[in-house]
């Protein structure tokens, strides 16, 4: 028989990055679930504007995720406003897309703090309180480039890469511990959202709607599924590359241009989400010696 879906009624969630895009989609499908939440995001007047659009069980709070002060000062003010929290969404993130061989430092120090320290940073924050109540679940969103690896996006997928790993790799440190804390990353393709506007198509491959991941992070919550591809589908390309020759993978790939969704990407379309994900990360002026890589978060 098939375990009953959790009931996620009456829990708090802390979601990072919330202010638009699949963190906001991610709060309204937790609020439909009777949750409470806590947007943060570094963008309050955007982050203020989506909690007065959500409704009262909704908390707008400041959050840098690569400062900790910050970041244990926003969970102690979500608590002190919602109650302790029972599930964090580790979402912000940017993905300014170019030639690797183009990226200056700036760029990459950036995605790097705030795409992979941002959420080891959220995760020992978290587990410092989860773990002693014996509760708690911890969704990673990574990417499918944190599978693959996406050219035009190599140091983005380095960093879902390295997202997939934690999550295992701290996942088996709770069993070790026989600590009842759950962890998921979910992997989807392209959303459309800032973050994902101006990108290649693949063939074979629709945009996703940010409701759709948001779905299933509610599916996680409610199941405890660990990896979680958006879409469903995407598993059985995976296993498919895995067990291909290496040749023919690449070959099914090219074929599919899924090789072109980053690199492919239309630049004059991205510039304005390229340009506010440069400011994203308070502690780092802009980089200014490749402008060709705009600047983004979502």
């Amino acid at each position: 028989m098939a375990k009953q879906p959790r009931i996620l009624a009456g829990q708090t969630a802390a979601i990072t990055g919330a202010a638009r895009g699949i963190g906001k989609a991610t709060a309204r499908a937790l609020l439909a679930q009777g949750m409470k939440v806590a947007i943060g995001d570094v963008d309050l007047a955007a982050a203020g504007q989506t909690a007065a659009e959500l409704g009262p069980s909704t908390v707008a709070l400041p959050l840098d995720v690569t400062d900790r002060s910050s970041f244990s000062a926003f969970f102690d003010r979500a608590e002190e406003q919602l109650g302790p929290i029972d599930v964090l969404v580790n979402n912000a993130g940017i993905m300014p897309v170019g030639r690797f061989v183009d990226e200056d430092d700036l760029t990459a120090q950036r995605m790097v703090d705030i795409n992979l320290h941002g959420v080891i940073l959220g995760m020992k924050l978290a587990l410092e309180r989860m773990v002693p109540r014996g509760s708690g679940h911890i969704v990673n969103i990574s990417s499918q480039a944190g599978k693959f690896g996406a050219p035009g996006g190599a140091t983005y997928s380095a960093t879902k890469h390295a997202v997939v790993g934690l999550t295992e790799a701290v996942r088996g440190e709770m069993r070790l511990m026989k600590a009842d804390v759950d962890l998921s990353y979910v992997m989807p393709f392209v959303v459309n959202t800032e973050l994902g506007g101006g990108l290649g198509a693949a063939r074979g491959m629709k945009v996703l709607q940010p409701a759709e991941v948001a779905d299933a992070i509610v599916e996680a919550l409610q199941t405890g599924r660990v990896e979680v591809w958006v879409p469903k589908s995407a598993k059985r390309t995976s296993t498919l590359g895995v067990l291909l020759p290496r040749r023919l993978s690449e070959g099914m790939a090219r074929a599919l241009k899924a090789d072109q969704v980053l690199a492919g990407a239309d630049a004059s379309a991205r510039r304005g989400y390229e340009l506010r994900a440069s400011k994203s990360e308070p502690a780092l002026a802009p980089g200014s010696e490749k402008p060709q890589l705009t600047e983004g978060a979502d």
